[in-house]
C-alpha cells in the first residue's frame, strides 16, 4: 500500500532553507517507509506560490479560492503531513499561520504530523515546543516526539542528519500502523472522520449576520 505524505514548507526565499529541510526530511522518511516494505509518494506545497491565494480566501470569510480548495483536500486525505516554518519574530510565520487558519478544524484529526522550522540562529529552537506542537496539538493531529529544528550552521552538520533521521523514523511507523496509539485512543474504535471543509455550505458574510440584529441592543430590547 502507498502512503501518501503532504510536505507543507512555508519558505519566502527562493532557494530557501526550509525547503532543503523539507527535502532532508522527505528523502529520510522515503528510507524509513521503504524500509519497512511500504510505499508512499509525496505532494510538496509551496505555501509561497498560495500568497495571494490564502489572503483573498481569509478577507472573503473563509472561502476558498479553487487552488485553496484543491490543497484543503490534499492536506485532509493525506496519511500524514510534513510542515515545516522558517521563524520570524520568535514563532512560525505568518504565511504558515494563515494556510492554518483555512484549513478545516477536522482536517488533521489523528493525522500523523512532523514538525520542522528554519532560522538564522539557534535561540529560536524552541518554537518548536511552544508553538508549532501546540498547535497541532490543537487541531488532535498526532505529533511525533523528535521535532527538527535548523539554524543555518546546523546545515550539513552530522547532528541534523541523526535528527532528521530519527524522527522520519518516529513519523514512518506512525504513517504505515494500521491503528496509531496515542493517548486516548482506543485502537478498536473508528478514528475521528477528516474533513477539507470544502464540501460545506458557503459561510454567510459576517456584515449579513449582523444586519440581522440592527435597530436591537443587547438586552433584545428595540432601540427608541
Amino acid at each position: 500500500m502507498t502512503r501518501r505524505v503532504v510536505v507543507l514548507t512555508a519558505g519566502l526565499s527562493q532557494p530557501s532553507s526550509s525547503r532543503l529541510l523539507a527535502d532532508q526530511l522527505a528523502d529520510a522518511v522515503s528510507a524509513a517507509v521503504t524500509a519497512r516494505g511500504e510505499a508512499v509518494e509525496f505532494e510538496v506545497v509551496e505555501l509561497r506560490d498560495l500568497a495571494t491565494e490564502l489572503a483573498t480566501t481569509v478577507i472573503t470569510g473563509g472561502l476558498p479560492t479553487p487552488a485553496v480548495a484543491a490543497v484543503r483536500e490534499q492536506v485532509s486525505a493525506a496519511d500524514g503531513v510534513i510542515a515545516v516554518t522558517p521563524v520570524f519574530a520568535a514563532s512560525y510565520s505568518g504565511l504558515f499561520k494563515m494556510f492554518i487558519d483555512v484549513l478545516d478544524p477536522e482536517s488533521l484529526n489523528g493525522m500523523p504530523v512532523l514538525i520542522a522550522a528554519t532560522a538564522g540562529t539557534p535561540r529560536h529552537s524552541l518554537v518548536l515546543e511552544h508553538a508549532m506542537r501546540p498547535l497541532f496539538t490543537y487541531l488532535r493531529a498526532v505529533v511525533v516526539p523528535t521535532g527538527i529544528f535548523a539554524a543555518t550552521e546546523d546545515f550539513g552538520s552530522p547532528g541534523l542528519g541523526e535528527r532528521v533521521h530519527r524522527a522520519a523514523a518516529e513519523f514512518a511507523t506512525l504513517i504505515v500502523a494500521e491503528q496509531t496509539a496515542v493517548a486516548g485512543f482506543v485502537p478498536d474504535e473508528p478514528r475521528r472522520q477528516r474533513h477539507s471543509g470544502n464540501s460545506l455550505a458557503t459561510p454567510t458574510p459576517f456584515a449579513q449576520l449582523l444586519a440581522g440584529h440592527t435597530g436591537h441592543t443587547g438586552n433584545g430590547h428595540s432601540r427608541a
